[in-house]
């Protein structure tokens, strides 16, 4: 993707791919990997992922910074959350996310690929 706005332009050093209209562009960190993520408008894991990945609901942990754009969670239990640029972003395994704004939600994410709870700490599926 080209573009004049860094936040969606190339990022220098990264290996770029795209999943399902979702751009990552990766690089690794130690036993760890920085991402930067472009959710497309529109897009909705349910909707657009979830046949690719196979599970019913996305079950990779999200820990980060939303730098553009808004984004919607809900987990198994109906708990909902929502994450409006600028702010962090903290998302257990088992939910469904979808953008709800106009535009692209942009997020910069550091994670651990399957062991990412285990390091941050974080609760193997949403609790209250």
């Amino acid at each position: 993707m080209k573009s004049d706005d860094p936040l969606l332009g190339p990022v220098n050093g990264a290996d770029h791919r795209e999943i399902c209209g979702v751009q990552i562009d990766m690089t690794r960190a130690g036993t760890g990997r920085v991402r930067r993520v472009i959710y497309p408008a529109g897009f909705r894991w349910s909707k657009d992922m979830k046949s690719t990945v196979g599970t019913g609901l996305c079950m990779h942990a999200h820990v980060g910074f939303i730098v553009e754009g808004e984004i919607e969670v809900q987990y198994a239990d109906g708990c909902r959350k929502r994450f409006t640029a600028p702010q962090a972003v903290v998302i257990e395994p088992g939910h469904d996310g979808w953008v709800t704004s106009a535009g692209p939600a942009v997020m910069v994410e550091v994670d651990f690929e399957s062991d990412t709870v285990r390091q941050f700490g974080l609760a193997a599926a949403h609790t209250h």
